[in-house]
């Protein structure tokens, strides 16, 4: 499963995340499966998704089907990467055109596009 519990906070507020708060999933897709090539795109994207979605018992999301939650991510898997270092921590990803949250586009363009779909989710499992 790849996960992170990281999280971004606006540079303007002087926040120092980790670099990983910018860059976990790019990274596993641009480092692992286009450089290294030690995993294939379609397992890094289900060990990013659905696996992560059903060991957590959120069994409306991480696949693509009616009834699921439409939190999707559209990149270019031949130039996705992470840019961000530890003396460059706000750094956005590359290879990212947009982001859905929720059924709505939260990143477009390489902007965020002020939209706060996310909602603080309850894991099903006991």
């Amino acid at each position: 499963m790849i996960a992170s519990d990281w999280y971004a906070i606006s540079h303007t507020l002087g926040s120092k995340p980790h670099p990983w708060s910018y860059g976990t999933f790019t990274r596993v897709l641009g480092e692992y499966v286009l450089e290294q090539q030690v995993l294939s795109l379609e397992d890094a994207v289900r060990k990013m998704t659905s696996f992560p979605a059903a060991c957590f018992g959120l069994w409306d999301r991480g696949l693509i089907r009616p009834s699921h939650v439409a939190d999707l991510v559209l990149f270019d898997a031949a130039t996705v990467r992470d840019t961000a270092t530890f003396a460059e921590l706000h750094r956005y990803s590359e290879g990212i055109a947009w982001v859905m949250v929720r059924g709505q586009i939260v990143w477009q363009e390489g902007k965020d596009t002020g939209v706060a779909a996310g909602q603080v989710l309850r894991s099903g499992m006991r």
